[in-house]
């Protein structure tokens, strides 16, 4: 027979094809097993309603085959095949897609049928590692077979040829291999098996191999002998389409290990199954622990997707919120719209739908964890809490209703972690702030000069010891209707009127001292006042606006940081009741200019310590201290 060309398309065309719309080679093996379930689906559909069809269910498979000799792959099923007509149709037409045409022309919800199929481009994707390929065919009720025969762009042929069952066999005579790529690794059999099971696992047919196998030599206790064995490859009921009740928790287990190569448990399981509008079914996992990698930018985020148990992609972040990145899992559902290479997916209206839903679905398993199950939640924080801060933070608050409950921090008063919720739930009536500190650690927190104050009121202090929580804080402003307020911020609102009134005349007083101390510190500060917040301590440093000596720490800390990155307006807070400051006033008082400057220098110096800061000149203060103490 002469050779035909292709219908619709030009050798440009198939170039792109085989080329640019799939980007992984070894995606082949998966289109070509995908068109052999769908061919089996149409006989078997047939079956259910034609008696005449003398096979059950039990009866079909996939048998997949390798001659490494002649560099020969091929894949065979037992399904409806295709007449002399179809395979010009199907194969000769590029995008012609017979399943996409036997699912509209037949309404099968009723039967357990599930065409995979949508675009007719699936198999071309064998060109990319086969020079030639050759389909032999043979369609139920027919007595004739065909042979589909190409090399590529240049055309194909269809001849009549011998097939004594029905179903269609693909042969793929495997390029050589070269520099750039490794076309032997398709003649190797766990090489073959290993991507079935990767992309084709459920599968709902048994595919089957030849599968080496070892085993002790009859009559010897050591010495072993090689032989081959016919195995079915793929699982074929994926643990998810499974009903919950017949699962364990080891089963979920050993399948989370396996899949995700994790080491620890999950700590919660979440199976759904959702049907409507848009219909799917999700198997996630709340880690123990964070990947090794997950607060890098080398984290990829995202969960396994299976259209009809087949897999099209390894991570779809498009599922999971940033929030949430920590889940791990798979979703598979029959109504994504996918393209033609079924590698990518549209961005259409389905896959919204259940992001949104997971992500509801998520939220509610989490809430639930931290209500019912709080040492398991606290597990999660220490793992995942840092990543729902950051995610709070960088969407500038937009996540605020979706997160907030769900954040922890550790309380002053007993060092145990709390919800602002708890934390709101427990304030007193008077009190009109929700207060902080934010620092390295919540034993060092505990030691601040600025505490005193709030902790003799009777008010509990959240410890903030992440570098995000000061600029998380900032973003969120309140909760409930209540101020966020840092214990080093100027203004604590602790005073009654008549403190204030004679915190101001006492600072009026000695306005002047403070003006000369200023002087003394030359711009490391924005001024000196008289403290309303400090009773055993001498000296704190606080900050006046948004930008907090916490942040700036953090800042100077990145790397590459510039001159010019912002700092605190400092503010020097002296305790008016200290003996200290009566050693300040008797010395400025006498006209001791030398005596104030150094005191003012040795206070911001011990002021920045108090704050974990570096004093700026080491010997100078070792040398102000000798000289107090001669």
């Amino acid at each position: 027979m002469a050779k035909k060309q292709f219908k619709t398309e030009s050798k440009r065309m198939l170039d792109l094809m085989i080329n640019s719309i799939y980007t992984n080679k070894e995606i082949f093996l998966r289109e070509l097993i995908s068109n052999a379930s769908d061919a089996i689906d149409k006989l078997y559909f047939k079956s259910l309603t034609d008696q005449s069809v003398q096979m059950n269910r039990d009866d079909f498979k996939i048998d997949v085959s390798i001659d490494k000799a002649n560099r020969l792959l091929k894949v065979c099923d037992n399904g409806i095949g295709m007449t002399e007509e179809e395979l010009d149709k199907n194969l000769g037409t590029i995008a012609k897609s017979g399943s996409l045409q036997f699912t509209n022309e037949n309404e099968t919800d009723e039967h357990d049928v599930d065409i995979i199929g949508q675009f007719g481009v699936g198999f071309y994707a064998a060109f990319m590692v086969a020079d030639r390929v050759e389909v032999v065919s043979r369609a139920y009720g027919s007595d004739k077979a065909f042979k589909w025969q190409s090399t590529g762009a240049d055309g194909y042929t269809v001849t009549e040829a011998e097939k004594d069952t029905v179903g269609t066999e693909i042969t793929l005579h495997i390029k050589e291999s070269t520099e750039e790529a490794d076309y032997d690794r398709f003649l190797d059999t766990y090489t073959i098996s290993s991507l079935i099971k990767k992309y084709s696992d459920y599968i709902r047919f048994p595919i089957r191999m030849d599968m080496e196998r070892s085993r002790l030599k009859e009559g010897s206790d050591s010495e072993y002998e090689t032989y081959t064995e016919n195995v079915t490859v793929n699982s074929m009921i994926p643990l998810w389409k499974k009903n919950k009740k017949d699962i364990t928790k080891e089963e979920y287990e050993k399948f989370y290990q396996e899949t995700f190569s994790a080491y620890d448990k999950p700590l919660r399981v979440i199976h759904q199954k959702a049907e409507g509008t848009t219909s799917y079914q999700a198997l996630l996992f709340i880690p123990e622990k964070a990947d090794y990698n997950y607060y890098s930018k080398n984290f990829e985020k995202g969960l396994a997707l299976y259209s009809s148990g087949v897999k099209i992609m390894d991570k779809c972040a498009d599922l999971l919120p940033d929030c949430f990145s920590f889940v791990k899992g798979v979703v598979d559902s029959e109504d994504l719209s996918l393209n033609i290479s079924r590698e990518m997916l549209q961005q259409d209206r389905q896959l919204k739908v259940i992001a949104h839903a997971l992500e509801k679905k998520i939220k509610k398993e989490l809430e639930e964890m931290l209500e019912k199950e709080r040492e398991t939640y606290e597990r999660f924080w220490k793992a995942f809490g840092l990543q729902l801060k950051f995610a709070l933070y960088s969407s500038f608050g937009a996540e605020r209703d979706k997160l907030q409950d769900l954040l922890l921090f550790t309380r002053a008063s007993d060092s145990k972690l709390c919800t602002l919720k708890e934390y709101r739930d427990a304030m007193p009536e008077s009190q009109k702030y929700i207060y902080y500190a934010a620092g390295e650690s919540a034993q060092k927190l505990a030691l601040l000069p600025q505490a005193e104050t709030v902790r003799d009121k009777g008010y509990d202090i959240l410890y903030l010891t992440d570098d995000v929580d000061e600029f998380l804080m900032q973003i969120l402003h309140a909760y409930d209707e209540k101020e966020f307020r840092s214990i080093s911020s100027d203004d604590l609102g602790l005073e009654s009127d008549e403190e204030k009134k004679e915190i101001t005349e006492k600072a009026e007083a000695n306005k002047d001292l403070f003006a000369a101390m200023q002087k003394a510190l030359d711009g490391k500060v924005s001024e000196v006042v008289l403290s309303s917040k400090l009773k055993s301590h001498p000296v704190c440093l606080s900050s006046k606006g948004a930008f907090t000596i916490e942040m700036e720490k953090v800042i100077d800390a990145m790397p590459n940081v510039q001159q010019n990155a912002p700092k605190a307006q400092r503010v020097l807070e002296i305790n008016g009741s200290h003996p200290v400051f009566n050693s300040l006033t008797a010395a400025f008082a006498a006209g001791d200019t030398k005596k104030v400057e150094n005191y003012a220098k040795l206070l911001y110096d011990q002021a920045l310590l108090i704050e974990g800061l570096s004093v700026e000149d080491p010997v100078a203060f070792s040398n102000a201290i000798c000289e107090l103490m001669q």
